[in-house]
């Protein structure tokens, strides 16, 4: 696994997209913590998934381990989009890694090359490999983004 100094995941689900940013020191800390997250799609029981994750989250303090994270309606996704190229500008001396859900991957893609695109490496989430260390950690956005829709609700 190739390291970074920043990995960032952007996700999005029916109403809502959001983002978050981990440094890879806090990554080896949070990895053996997040091992039971599964992919919000693929689940039979939904709702018994999100109340045990939602005690995770608090139990472990998941939140915690962000350098930065925001979720918001998917109308402001240029809002989440801009908050992400300005961290990268904000570190442009840091190699980062960009999980961006498929949809959302062109447009990112723009505005991340007007920015700076030497030191970032920007993958679809479908790219990622089963069960890899990036795999297990754009599980955490998609049901930190699960949660908060059953919350709006």
């Amino acid at each position: 696994m190739k390291e970074f100094d920043y990995y960032i995941f952007i996700d999005f689900s029916e109403n809502l997209i959001g983002y978050n940013i981990i440094t890879k020191e806090k990554l080896k800390e949070l990895l053996p913590k997040i091992s039971k997250f599964a992919h919000y799609k693929n689940l039979r029981h939904k709702r018994e998934y999100l109340n045990s994750m939602k005690k995770l989250f608090e139990r472990e303090k998941i939140n915690s381990y962000f350098e930065k994270m925001n979720i918001k309606s998917v109308r402001n996704n240029l809002d989440i989009f801009i908050e992400v190229s300005e961290f990268i500008k904000r570190h442009e001396n840091c190699i980062i890694f960009i999980s961006v859900d498929n949809f959302q991957y062109k447009t990112f893609r723009k505005i991340v090359n007007l920015v700076d695109k030497s030191k970032v490496e920007i993958v679809r989430e479908s790219q990622l490999k089963k069960n890899s260390s990036e795999y297990r950690l754009s599980l955490i956005i998609d049901t930190q983004l699960n949660l908060m829709r059953r919350k709006q609700k």
